[in-house]
């Protein structure tokens, strides 16, 4: 019996989805256990690219069993366009897909709500993707929200118009209420449930404790990065759900005692989407040749990713707190070219340097203090073995490795599933 989880240590968009495709056929089931379709995993193999943004990543493999688990929320619309994505591949969901029914349901005004509330807070907005995220998990918390196993109870009509005109009188105090034509998002919705219902909808934490019992490898699979986190990410522009490994057990009923393995993805820079602060970000032609090279442009909204230089500190940070096991570093061919690679490994400030991930990184007064490491030329793309790859990226890697005093065990030179090093 092994539970293992899946994890980003930055700011999110590091390829957790490459490495969950990668890894899958290696466990039985797949299990996502927090965010919605605010995440977009993104595959790539055989040629052909797919972004994921509710379904696990291990979707395409013919054995393993996915789960959406209860810390996930569930915008029944954008299920379905994924769903119909998928149609040619021929994948049966009977057997291949299962939904808690403790997972949360995204409603039509709580979109309406997330683009009200992100128009309100002007210059200070966090950068929402706007599928209504946060407000479904204010819900939630506020002992408000519908979960998918209300859809079939008798009283679902009349929960579904409770909240729903709830939402419609919090819109009214809006200034720019986005009063979009609800009969027909609703309309949208009301057949999009219809079709949820025809799923397999179970008792996921049950479900998994059995497959624990029955000697089930699971692969517990987050969305978005660490440092998001709704409690240790750069609050207040963060997620809405936990991202760290303590999210797995929330989010999926899973006993802390059970994990083994915690898989720290990072990318071989820095990047983040939307607002927020970002120590090392860029504002040159280095980070426009990330940005260009590294293809920085999420897989959910197409916003342009800011990029920077690797923050060791933010790194050990993440590590720390997700008790990772094991690294893997993503988009290291994307380095190649550059004269001079930089390590931020602390921070300068006000009171001296810290070594440490502060509590307001978007102090002005903080500096990132870099160690500079040769870079390399050799396109890395086409490298199939360790020993291909050039000294100098050897030696980055060892840097890293020492460094996070955590072991860097799979390096990703490309985005297709056969550009993935084992070491």
């Amino acid at each position: 019996m092994t539970v293992d989880l899946i994890l980003g240590l930055q700011w999110g968009d590091e390829g957790k989805g490459k490495i969950v495709d990668v890894l899958t056929s290696s466990y039985d089931i797949i299990a996502r256990f927090q965010g919605g379709p605010n995440a977009g995993h993104t595959l790539e193999f055989e040629g052909n690219k797919h972004v994921l943004h509710t379904i696990p990543s291990g979707i395409f493999h013919p054995k393993a069993v996915n789960l959406i688990g209860n810390g996930v929320v569930i915008d029944p619309i954008i299920f379905f366009q994924e769903i119909d994505n998928l149609a040619p591949y021929g994948i049966n969901f009977d057997e291949k897909l299962l939904i808690s029914k403790k997972a949360h349901l995204i409603l039509p005004t709580h979109r309406l709500l997330d683009a009200a509330s992100e128009t309100a807070k002007g210059k200070a907005k966090i950068g929402s993707t706007l599928k209504g995220i946060g407000p479904t998990y204010m819900d939630k918390t506020g002992r408000n929200g519908i979960r998918v196993g209300d859809i079939f109870a008798s009283d679902w009509n009349e929960k579904y118009q409770k909240l729903t005109k709830k939402h419609i009188e919090i819109l009214k105090g809006f200034e720019d209420s986005h009063e979009l034509n609800l009969d027909e998002m609703e309309a949208v919705f009301i057949k999009s449930i219809e079709e949820l219902r025809k799923f397999k909808i179970v008792d996921s934490e049950h479900y998994l404790h059995q497959a624990q019992k029955a000697g089930k490898k699971i692969l517990a699979e987050g969305a978005q990065g660490s440092l998001l986190d709704i409690d240790f990410g750069t609050y207040p522009f963060v997620t809405s759900s936990t991202t760290t490994a303590a999210g797995a057990c929330t989010g999926l009923g899973i006993a802390p005692n059970k994990i083994k393995d915690v898989f720290g993805i990072f990318k071989a820079y820095a990047t983040r989407v939307g607002s927020g602060p970002f120590p090392t970000e860029l504002f040159n032609e280095d980070c426009e040749t990330m940005g260009q090279v590294g293809n920085e442009f999420g897989a959910t909204t197409g916003r342009s990713r800011r990029c920077g230089w690797i923050d060791l500190v933010a790194l050990k940070y993440s590590i720390k707190i997700n008790g990772v096991t094991q690294l893997m570093m993503m988009k290291g061919d994307v380095l190649s070219g550059f004269n001079k690679i930089k390590v931020c490994t602390s921070y300068q400030t006000s009171q001296g340097f810290q070594d440490y991930f502060p509590y307001d990184v978007s102090d002005e007064d903080i500096k990132p203090v870099y160690e500079e490491l040769a870079g390399w030329n050799e396109n890395l793309t086409q490298m199939t073995e360790f020993s291909q790859f050039p000294q100098n990226f050897i030696n980055y890697i060892e840097y890293l490795e020492k460094a996070l005093e955590t072991p860097i065990k799979i390096v990703s030179v490309g985005p297709d599933r056969a550009q993935t090093i084992y070491r």
